[in-house]
């Protein structure tokens, strides 16, 4: 099967605080979008990348992506409209793909540091018979349940994880998925993410080794922090070795 990844670059973000959508904000001369873009390429085992943009960024996000080179890449790099949630942005480019059978990664374009080998890894999991694959890293922070001001409850820390993205999914078990959510009056809840999404559906989820790499800008902290580790020349990334 194919291997298609969608990026996710439609939102806003506005909790970084820039003046223009988070994908868009440049990181040591790279926008985020583009270094997200050719992490998909560089991992050579995506086979097209389709960019959700919002339509007014669409031209912007062109021009930007055809300076990079990678509209002239190998693998065909294409702009579709994302809408005004994640979840109706990720149904649009799933409805863009024009194969039945896939592999589809769902990419956070904000998470712009995220290592090829990573990409690989989940790619690989969902070529070898998955439906559904997350990476995960472990959770380094005590974490509460609260009602308010109130402590309820201290999950275990050993059986939590952060899940990260590309997220791997089987494309017709993505699809299904997300045709029954948007047909729901009501599903009961809200997809924070795409294995969210499918677990609602009855999907078995399951998880390979992420990377601290992965991380996802989202506060002027962590841009800070993308910006001290790509300081001095963009230096090499080292990955977290697969399990």
């Amino acid at each position: 099967m194919r291997v298609i990844a969608v990026v996710a670059a439609a939102g806003r973000g506005t909790r970084l605080g820039a003046s223009v959508p988070k994908a868009f904000v440049h990181l040591r001369e790279r926008s985020l979008l583009e270094r997200s873009v050719a992490a998909m390429l560089n991992s050579e085992v995506v086979d097209e990348v389709i960019v959700l943009v919002s339509p007014d960024m669409e031209i912007f996000a062109r021009d930007l992506l055809r300076r990079a080179g990678h509209l002239d890449a190998p693998v065909p790099v294409r702009l579709v409209h994302g809408g005004g949630e994640r979840a109706d942005s990720v149904w649009a480019g799933l409805q863009a793909i024009v194969d039945d059978d896939a592999v589809v990664l769902i990419h956070d374009a904000a998470r712009a540091l995220t290592p090829p080998g990573m990409i690989v890894r989940v790619a690989r999991r969902v070529l070898g018979g998955a439906d559904a694959v997350v990476p995960v890293q472990p959770v380094a922070d005590t974490i509460k349940q609260v009602a308010g001001d109130l402590v309820t409850g201290t999950p275990e820390r050993a059986g939590l994880r952060a899940v990260q993205t590309p997220q791997g999914f089987n494309l017709r078990v993505l699809r299904e998925a997300n045709r029954a959510y948007f047909a729901s009056v009501d599903p009961g809840f809200v997809a924070t993410d795409d294995s969210s999404l499918v677990e609602w559906h009855g999907v078995t989820v399951v998880t390979v080794q992420g990377d601290p790499m992965a991380f996802k800008v989202t506060t002027p902290i962590d841009m800070m922090l993308a910006r001290t580790i790509t300081d001095e020349a963009e230096p090499t990334i080292f990955e977290v070795p697969s399990e």
